[in-house]
C-alpha cells in the first residue's frame, strides 16, 4: 500500500530547503553539489524530491536556458511554523499548554533559557 502523501516535509525534503534557503535559488546540479557527502544523493534523487516540494508548494522553478532554477516560496520560518503546527495537533491535541508543558519538562533548558522564556511570556500577556 502506497504511504500517504505529507504536506509536512521530510528529513531529506528539508536537507534540500535549507540548501535553498541559503542560496535563494539554485539548479539540480547546485543543490546536489551543496549538499553534504554522506549520505550522498544521486542527481536523479535530488531532482525528483525538488519536483515533490514543488508540488507539495514549498518551491517553484524558472526556467533559465536548459536548467531549471529553483526557488522557495516558503520562508523557513513559515515551514517551521508550519512544523510546529502538525506536531501540537498530532501530539498534543492542539493544546499548546501541553506543548509548553512539555518543553520545560526538559532536562537540558538553561536558566538563561529559561528567563527568556519568561520574558516572552510577560511581553505577550
Amino acid at each position: 500500500m502506497a504511504r500517504k502523501k505529507s504536506p509536512n516535509l521530510t528529513d531529506g525534503e528539508l536537507r534540500l530547503m535549507e540548501v535553498l534557503w541559503k542560496k535563494g535559488q539554485a539548479t539540480v546540479g547546485e543543490v546536489a553539489a551543496s549538499l553534504p557527502a554522506d549520505p550522498p544523493l544521486a542527481y536523479s534523487t535530488v531532482l525528483t524530491t525538488l519536483r515533490i516540494l514543488e508540488t507539495k508548494g514549498y518551491l517553484r522553478h524558472i526556467k533559465q536556458g536548459r536548467a531549471f532554477v529553483y526557488e522557495p516560496v516558503i520562508v523557513q520560518e513559515e515551514a517551521s511554523r508550519k512544523a510546529v503546527g502538525h506536531l501540537l495537533s498530532r501530539f498534543f491535541g492542539g493544546s499548546h499548554e501541553l506543548l509548553v508543558m512539555n518543553l520545560l519538562k526538559e532536562e537540558s533548558i538553561g536558566r538563561a533559557e529559561l528567563q527568556r522564556i519568561k520574558k516572552m511570556i510577560a511581553t505577550s500577556e
